[in-house]
């Protein structure tokens, strides 16, 4: 194998061989001996969520949005008067990595917007963008003049103007916001947000609703950067829900006993995304068109979320525990990482450390026999940069990080309270088996 530095350089920090630094090399001990396995981590203290709370003069039980918000409205003459801010926003991803994006009110994704069925609402956007702007009302029925888009249905919103939306909202759903100028750039720099509007006359449920809204997104953000690539097509390196990666997700919390109903949006820009949740079936019985009929579902335990599209799935949650909810697609589910590196697997590593060493002290190289030690560790990297970071579990690392969060149905919750990590009944976890095991079944150690 010839080493010369442009291949060093292009081996990233994200995948396949890894620069790492002397601290991490004493740390690990011997080169090539294995590490340590990680101490069981201590469950974590009880702490606020930060989801959407009930908002004055609403007529329902209002959608919970982990690490969001609800747009707040005020009710003049029968009309619900909301008000978005188009704007640059600098936000957190995750500990460790902070964006220059652009979104609503502060936030990416938007504020949710809730109302009900037969409501009427003006809606009036401010652009502080540095270029034009509109929004789109996905999935709503409304006269075509607040469509939207811009050149067709309305001039667009210059910068520093604000335009006035009012219409009535004739059907019940999950829908969507988003622009209708630039949408290359404005959605790929996080301009999306969700629209709940409850039915008029709810349904009886016979149990307590657990109603959360999850908007997937993802971008290109190289290690370093501050700035997502609105040009990018692929190689997508980061992925969220509701603008977070894991492990700031924050966790859908239910009683046993509770209907869960997770509504899920997806404005892309470029992929769709099989959510899949873990311990659980359910059923999809809404899409931004209207509601399914109960005779046309059936069970799934995975959902495909198509780009400009919203899946209302519901479940019944009998099954305490942390459950997984993440996309399926495997290089959705982790932290900037990255796809410009030779693959390592398998390969003859012996002595390449002590000749790139040379040119770069304390190099180690990883990925020959896989790739999950990396979240283990502190690797060496650019500042505002969290390639391969995962989050700390009961029983080491979560190796995973991206569009992953947690389902955690308990018996009894504090509410608004994470619950901390689920506590297993004796004898319910999975360990090394004993000789005595092996030997009972005809199994060779």
């Amino acid at each position: 194998m010839s080493i010369t530095r442009r291949t060093i350089l292009s081996t990233g920090l994200a995948a396949g061989a890894t620069l790492v630094g002397a601290r991490l090399a004493q740390a690990q001990g011997q080169p090539g001996a294995p590490a340590a396995p990680p101490a069981p981590a201590p469950a974590p203290a009880p702490r606020a969520l930060t989801s959407g709370r009930a908002v004055a003069g609403a007529r329902y039980t209002p959608v919970v949005v982990p690490n969001g918000a609800t747009l707040p409205f005020e009710l003049k003459d029968g009309v619900k008067v909301f008000h978005l801010v188009a704007e640059p926003i600098v936000h957190q991803v995750a500990p460790g990595l902070e964006i220059e994006a652009w979104g609503y009110n502060g936030r990416t994704p938007g504020p949710l917007i809730e109302a009900v069925e037969g409501d009427r609402v003006r809606i009036y956007v401010t652009n502080k963008l540095p270029e034009a702007t509109t929004t789109h009302w996905h999935g709503i029925f409304l006269p075509a003049g607040m469509d939207g888009v811009a050149g067709l249905t309305q001039r667009a919103i210059p910068p520093g103007r604000t335009f006035k939306y009012e219409l009535t909202l004739g059907k019940s759903g999950t829908f969507m916001y988003h622009p209708h100028f630039d949408e290359m750039t404005q959605i790929a720099l996080g301009m999306v947000g969700m629209i709940v509007v409850h039915p008029k006359k709810p349904p009886a449920e016979k149990r307590r609703v657990r109603d959360y809204s999850l908007m997937a997104h993802e971008w290109k953000i190289p290690n370093g950067a501050r700035r997502p690539d609105p040009l990018a097509m692929s190689d997508f390196n980061q992925l969220v829900f509701n603008g977070a990666a894991f492990p700031a997700t924050e966790p859908l919390v239910a009683e046993v006993g509770d209907l869960v109903r997770i509504r899920i949006g997806n404005l892309g820009p470029m992929d769709h995304h099989p959510i899949h949740l873990h311990g659980y079936a359910f059923e999809v019985v809404y899409t931004d068109g209207g509601p399914v009929p109960k005779a046309a579902r059936w069970p799934e335990t995975t959902v495909l979320v198509p780009v400009g599209s919203v899946r209302v799935v519901e479940l019944v949650a009998d099954a305490p525990g942390d459950w997984a909810m993440h996309c399926h697609m495997t290089h959705h589910v982790m932290n900037q990482m990255g796809h410009d590196a030779p693959n390592l697997i398998g390969a003859d590593t012996r002595g390449l450390d002590a000749k790139i060493g040379r040119l770069v002290p304390g190099y180690m190289t990883m990925g020959a026999s896989g790739m999950g030690e990396m979240s283990e560790m502190k690797m060496d990297q650019p500042r505002n940069s969290i390639s391969m970071v995962g989050g700390p579990g009961p029983f080491g690392g979560i190796d995973m990080g991206g569009m992953f969060t947690l389902l955690k149905v308990r018996d009894k919750l504090e509410e608004g309270v994470d619950p901390g990590w689920y506590q297993h009944p004796a004898g319910t976890v999975a360990e090394e088996a004993s000789a005595e095991d092996l030997a009972r079944d005809g199994i060779a150690g």
